[in-house]
């Protein structure tokens, strides 16, 4: 089954059912709508199954208040694009492409 890890307190923010979207650079795991998927800590372990009801590729500068409705909230893009570059270790900028994955708890 394919996984997506997440940070604390992200994993919180999903079992309180206040985040539902997860944005991807460089998805190895080519996740597409209709997967059944593991979300898990940082360490592995699980903490919910989920489903992907919708993918969608665009990059930072462009994403909608649709894709950001469902994700933790940042006090400015730069704040999101420091943010990002310590995730990724690498510089993410407004043209950088990100995968914005919608998931649904099981």
């Amino acid at each position: 089954m394919k996984q997506l890890k997440f940070s604390e307190p992200l994993a919180n923010l999903i079992l309180n059912g206040k985040k539902d979207i997860s944005w991807r650079v460089n998805d190895d795991k080519n996740i597409s709508a209709g997967d059944f998927i593991s979300l898990c800590y940082k360490g592995g372990r699980e903490f919910a199954k989920a489903k992907v009801v919708r993918v969608r590729e665009t990059n930072f500068g462009n994403l909608t208040e649709e894709d950001k409705r469902g994700h933790e909230k940042f006090f400015s893009d730069n704040e999101m694009y420091q943010t990002y570059s310590k995730y990724y270790k690498m510089k993410i900028t407004s043209e950088t492409k990100v995968k914005v994955i919608t998931f649904k708890l099981l």
